[in-house]
């Protein structure tokens, strides 16, 4: 039965197989040392160049790096090992999969090739350790999510992906016949999300990908999202989706930081954020303002924010309230979805939730009388017989709700430090890639 080199620290002095890529090798004059990798960890190979291990060192001296073998034999405790102070003494070598002796990026040193190079060998790109490390801490922070949410009562759902109608910027859909019919690829799962709303499901999520059609090279976007996204009912403002959110990812970062965070710190040097401190809330006006005054910095946009002062107010908050987080309040109506409700003053009952410089949340109570969402649709300047479906959610009594869409790949880029949304996606879409 093969064993995985992460639990090898329970075999020592066992005979036993293990399988996996080869990482490094060292043919020296008298002995040949191979590391194993897998999934889970490395382990050392070492091979005595003598008559017994003749048919062995053969083997060795002909394999190529990142070429598969099985290997019978015996796991002994070795101390000055540096790997694990263990070793594997082989008795049989199977390769069982060659690679060429010329790869066509370099997986040891990541700078040795442009990024659209490694995304064009992804599949060698993603062999590198922290790719390895990324992807398993990517897998903990969503089993975390789906724990919280299970915990507090929430049902996951699994809304179409071929939609008829856009439920944000129609100039942002994907279009697609669907047997002779007008179709599109969702967006957003904001009209369903609601529907179960209206169903009486009380809190719902979901995790899915969202398709976005816009034609944006930023390192911060892609045209195939992984969402993440929840919906509340029975609420007074959007305070409330503000307190779930932060709760649960106060929830997911306690996890990670306990679970990988030692980990991550040795391998990337990385610190997980501590995201106990109470997110600050900040409303829009407010925040632009402190960017002008303590850093001088005007942004051209009167209804957003900007980058840079994404970054500047995160900093401030760093720095004033020790936080990685912060929620910015208040946007203007007009900057905002049809289906946001407007507060006493008139504004978007919403906010953006920012993470160390970059947004990765919209939230908002939504509008959940029919003939308000009517008026509101018109002010936009979209025909309600448009949206008839939409409306025919609210038609027999919905309860106020709210809820929040979160892009995972933003939140891992942040996390990781990650500069390019393409490094913190398994296979990354944009205007320019289809492939692999």
């Amino acid at each position: 039965m093969r064993i995985t080199i992460q639990e090898l620290e329970n075999h020592k002095g066992e005979d036993l197989t293990v399988q996996g890529f080869v990482d490094n090798i060292r043919d020296l004059q008298y002995v040949q040392f191979v590391i194993l990798k897998d999934e889970t960890g490395k382990v050392q190979m070492t091979v005595e160049k003598n008559e017994e291990n003749q048919a062995l060192v053969e083997i060795i001296s002909n394999l190529t790096l990142e070429s598969t073998v099985l290997v019978e034999g015996t796991l002994l405790d070795s101390p000055k090992v540096k790997l694990r102070g263990m070793e594997l003494l082989p008795k049989k070598i199977e390769v069982t999969s060659t690679a060429p002796l010329e790869l066509p990026i370099d997986i040891k040193n990541k700078d040795a090739a442009l990024r659209e190079t490694r995304l064009d060998y992804r599949l060698l790109d993603l062999r590198r350790d922290e790719n390895n490390l990324l992807f398993r801490a990517q897998t903990l922070i969503l089993n975390a999510m789906r724990n919280y949410w299970f915990d507090h009562g929430f049902i996951e759902i699994n809304s179409p992906k071929i939609c008829a109608q856009a439920a944000e910027s129609g100039a942002e859909v994907f279009h697609l016949d669907y047997f002779g019919t007008p179709a599109c690829l969702s967006q957003s799962p904001q009209f369903y999300k609601q529907m179960a709303m209206a169903a009486n499901f009380g809190k719902v999520f979901e995790i899915a990908p969202a398709f976005r059609a816009e034609n944006s090279h930023t390192s911060y976007h892609a045209t195939e999202i992984q969402m993440i996204d929840a919906e509340i009912s029975w609420i007074t403002s959007c305070s409330d989706v503000m307190d779930m959110e932060e709760d649960w990812l106060r929830y997911v970062f306690k996890t990670l930081k306990e679970k990988m965070g030692d980990e991550i710190q040795e391998k990337m040097g990385i610190e997980i954020s501590d995201a106990t401190p109470k997110f600050p809330r900040i409303p829009l006006l407010e925040a632009k303002e402190i960017i002008k005054e303590k850093y001088g910095f005007v942004g051209e946009r009167k209804n957003d924010l900007e980058r840079k002062e994404e970054e500047l107010i995160c900093k401030y908050v760093k720095e004033k309230y020790n936080s990685d987080f912060v929620f910015i309040t208040k946007w203007p109506f007009e900057a905002r979805p049809f289906y946001h409700m407007k507060d006493s003053e008139g504004y978007s009952d919403s906010y953006d939730l920012l993470f160390k410089g970059l947004e990765i949340t919209t939230g908002a109570q939504r509008e959940h009388r029919r003939d308000i969402l009517e008026q509101q649709m018109i002010e936009k300047e979209l025909d309600p017989k448009d949206f008839a479906f939409y409306l025919d959610f609210f038609k027999y009594g919905c309860p106020p709700h709210g809820g929040f869409g979160f892009g995972l790949a933003r939140l891992m880029m942040q996390i990781f430090e990650i500069d390019n949304i393409r490094e913190a996606t398994f296979i990354y879409r944009g205007p320019t890639r289809l492939n692999p």
